[in-house]
């Protein structure tokens, strides 16, 4: 299987291409400047250069306080550019993976999301999100649109990389403990992203493959549990620890609002193509091992 990965630099793009391998397949990623959601022109050129069998659509804006201020952009990104590269996917023929968000949820509800729940953000990012989803089942059949929710890997800008280099800083940090939902690992998502693409290819006549599914780490936590949890490893590990101190959301204020509850119900996906992402503990643990590792070798070689 050979997939077109659009988006280069991001967490489950990065992790596409550490993973692929393993699974026997090759992961060919697009990104800026060569292809760029904000001005798709030119897509298709690309993709047919590319030559693949599943694109996997990865690229996103992900500054979600910046959307705040930034919204025709994020909608260009997330909204747009997902329909063209949608019809792009149609035309030539291809299934399409696109990477959605629990953010499309107002997170008022009181038990976990499942794929029916009707859409409400309340932030300018969701809004971008669900504008992403909406285009994409309007201009192709043949998709899977995979929400997910707080994403973390060994790459790039995340929750666990801050509280590891913040508790370098800190003997405390403040942590929202009202907030609840499932911490992903980014090489998991990659892994069930993989065994998704390989129903969709095996399976092109099966509409049930074909929709919307939910993928998150197995279980639900709080902010302020994952990150006593991420430091509790780590000092295990022997790395950075420090207290984490229960706030509430009212207490940390963001331009962009944050559902409260961002739980997805995944049983569809686990139903349907047979994937369930493993518990976000033991995920959690190989991440953390590996990025104080890392932290200690730029200390050895800096």
């Amino acid at each position: 299987m050979r997939l077109i990965v659009i988006g280069r630099e991001g967490q489950v793009a990065r992790a596409l291409a550490e993973r692929a391998p393993a699974h026997s397949v090759t992961a060919v990623l697009l990104g800026r400047p060569q292809l760029d959601l904000a001005d798709p022109s030119g897509i298709e050129d690309l993709l047919a250069e590319a030559g693949g069998d599943l694109i996997v659509n990865a690229a996103a804006y992900t500054a979600v306080d910046q959307a705040e201020a930034e919204p025709d952009l994020a909608n260009a990104i997330n909204g747009v550019g997902a329909g063209v590269l949608a019809g792009v996917a149609a035309s030539m023929g291809m299934p399409l993976i696109h990477l959605s968000t629990d953010y499309v949820f107002d997170g008022v509800g009181e038990r976990p999301y499942c794929e029916d729940d009707a859409p409400h953000p309340v932030s300018a990012y969701g809004s971008s999100k669900l504008l992403g989803e909406q285009a994409v089942a309007s201009e192709t059949p043949n998709y899977v649109i995979l929400r997910t929710a707080w994403v973390y890997s060994p790459f790039n800008r995340n929750f666990v990389k801050t509280m590891l280099r913040t508790a370098y800083e800190r003997e405390e940090i403040a942590v929202v403990a009202d907030q609840y939902g499932s911490p992903t690992s980014a090489l998991d998502i990659a892994d069930g992203l993989i065994a998704v693409g390989r129903n969709l290819l095996a399976r092109p006549d099966e509409t049930d493959l074909r929709g919307v599914f939910h993928m998150t780490g197995s279980g639900f936590t709080t902010w302020a549990d994952f990150a006593a949890e991420i430091l509790r490893q780590s000092a295990h590990l022997g790395g950075p620890t420090a207290r984490v101190r229960p706030i509430a959301t009212a207490d940390y204020p963001t331009p962009a609002k944050r559902p409260t509850n961002s739980r997805l119900d995944c049983s569809k996906l686990t139903r349907i193509h047979g994937v369930t992402l493993p518990a976000w503990q033991t995920s959690l643990k190989p991440c953390v091992q590996r990025l104080i590792e890392e932290a200690q070798a730029q200390e050895t070689h800096p």
